[in-house]
């Protein structure tokens, strides 16, 4: 690992093209400009639960692992915000009337793999490419769907979290990856299973945008 460039700032450099990508992929354009509906919003928060649920299993089994629990913290919980904001978006029986896309049953199989294996740097990889996310963009799309979509703090409770200074605390999560005790060959593969993360979200937005209905021909 080069002696000039922190892990954290490897990871960024070389998953930007494929952050870049994802954030980029036409649903997402579609939702952040405006042009999608509040089914479109609700489509995302679905996968959200799965996406979510494989996660926060794996902190669970997890636990007690030192590497993982130097970046894991109860405040980045999300499954009960995303159960409310379904909840809130959908009414009473929701968890009878959602599936997920293709692409997130293999996402959640992944992160299910790599924690079988108890590979904490595998873990750490989807941790750090979901969370931190959420705690960067998802902040502007929390605003964004309040504001079209009229929402208060209801069905955007998955984007909000129980931290005082979100800065810092990234800035934090980030040394802490820095601190971590890889090898070369370790960091290598804790940086491809992250490009591995980002690809999963590009596939779940192009999955998402080709389940829209066709628009009728004139």
């Amino acid at each position: 690992m080069p002696e000039t460039r922190s892990l954290a700032q490897a990871i960024r450099e070389r998953s930007w093209k494929s952050h870049g990508a994802s954030e980029g992929a036409g649903f997402m354009a579609r939702l952040l400009k405006g042009h999608a509906t509040r089914d479109d919003y609700t489509a995302l928060v679905v996968q959200h639960f799965y996406m979510y649920e494989a996660l926060e299993a794996a902190a669970e089994q997890l636990a007690g692992h030192p590497e993982f629990d130097a970046v894991n913290d109860a405040r980045l919980r999300r499954m009960p915000a995303i159960e409310a904001d379904l909840a809130h978006l959908m009414g009473e029986g929701w968890r009878t009337r959602i599936s997920p896309v293709a692409s997130v049953t293999r996402y959640a199989a992944r992160i299910r793999k790599v924690t079988a294996q108890g590979w904490a740097g595998g873990v750490i990889a989807h941790h750090y490419t979901r969370y931190l996310g959420d705690l960067s963009g998802g902040q502007h799309i929390k605003k964004v769907m309040q504001r079209h979509f009229d929402l208060g703090d209801d069905g955007v409770r998955f984007y909000m979290f129980d931290i005082d200074d979100i800065d810092a605390f990234k800035n934090a999560y980030r040394a802490e990856l820095d601190r971590m005790p890889w090898d070369d060959a370790e960091f290598e593969r804790v940086v491809d299973e992250t490009l591995a993360a980002y690809q999963f979200n590009t596939d779940v937005f192009t999955d998402l945008e080709a389940s829209q209905p066709t628009p009728a021909l004139a």
